[in-house]
């Protein structure tokens, strides 16, 4: 293995968040099967920084109240925006000068109108942006995780997985292509339905799971998270007999040290 192919690709994901009666729900996507990465895998929309989302920076007309300070870097946060909209159509943002986040019709007329293009590679997120009118909601955003693919893998991501409060009535939709099936659902159902077979789940999305299920609602998952320092989490691959083994760190929050890994 070259040492170009074992470098970790920054990427971002977000774990969408809304209350129901008896909890909250967080919004899940199906990989298609064909697809390089996590293929069949339930996951969080995300996906790899891009040079874009770097451009973006330098316009700061175009973003907000991003965290500063230790955590992830500014293109970590405006990908998460980003990728979130191209895999879900669920964008938040606010139009330039309103403190309320962009109503739900709109968003709909603005990924109708350009989200397809996007993944395509055909408009620049700074491009819908600007002709919308509109300004990243970085504020929303809670730093939750920092996962980096062990070393001894071919294909590599640097991770950062955030919490935000889904805006109100915009739902959600997988795009098709990248992703099959997109669902609303409680922690605890997404966590059942890997064990029953009915979801296939990575390791990392299984730990996040666990952890995030814990709390009893959006607001309290929320205020939990801001008050949490993010250790990264750099999984060790290792063997205990004839089962595989994931070892991380015991801080990070995960309940436990060592795992057995089944491959996802």
């Amino acid at each position: 293995m070259s040492n170009e192919a074992s470098v970790a690709r920054p990427a971002s994901t977000i774990l969408l968040l809304r209350d129901r009666a008896d909890g909250f729900d967080v919004f899940m996507m199906v990989r298609h099967y064909q697809i390089e990465f996590a293929s069949g895998a339930l996951v969080f929309p995300g996906g790899s920084v891009d040079a874009g989302d770097r451009d973006i920076i330098d316009r700061p007309e175009l973003y907000a109240s991003a965290a500063t300070g230790e955590g992830p870097s500014l293109d970590f946060q405006i990908a998460a925006i980003r990728e979130t909209f191209e895999e879900s159509g669920i964008l938040l943002a606010r139009p330039r000068g309103s403190d309320q986040l962009v109503a739900a019709s709109r968003a709909s007329e603005i990924e109708a109108a350009h989200r397809t293009a996007l993944c395509e590679g055909k408009i620049s997120f700074a491009e819908i942006l600007a002709t919308n009118q509109l300004v990243l909601a970085l504020d929303l955003l809670v730093p939750y995780a920092h996962w980096i693919t062990p070393e001894k893998l071919p294909k590599r991501f640097d991770t950062w997985f955030f919490l935000a409060e889904a805006p109100p009535e915009q739902l959600g939709m997988h795009d098709g292509k990248e992703s099959t099936d997109s669902i609303w659902l409680s922690p605890r159902e997404a966590l059942d339905g890997g064990e029953s077979g009915r979801f296939t789940l990575p390791f990392p999305t299984t730990r996040n799971l666990i952890r995030l299920g814990k709390q009893p609602s959006v607001r309290e998952a929320l205020d939990f998270s801001r008050g949490q320092h993010v250790v990264t989490v750099m999984p060790i691959m290792g063997r205990d007999g004839d089962k595989r083994t994931l070892t991380i760190p015991a801080e990070a929050g995960y309940d436990g040290e060592v795992f057995e890994f089944n491959g996802n």
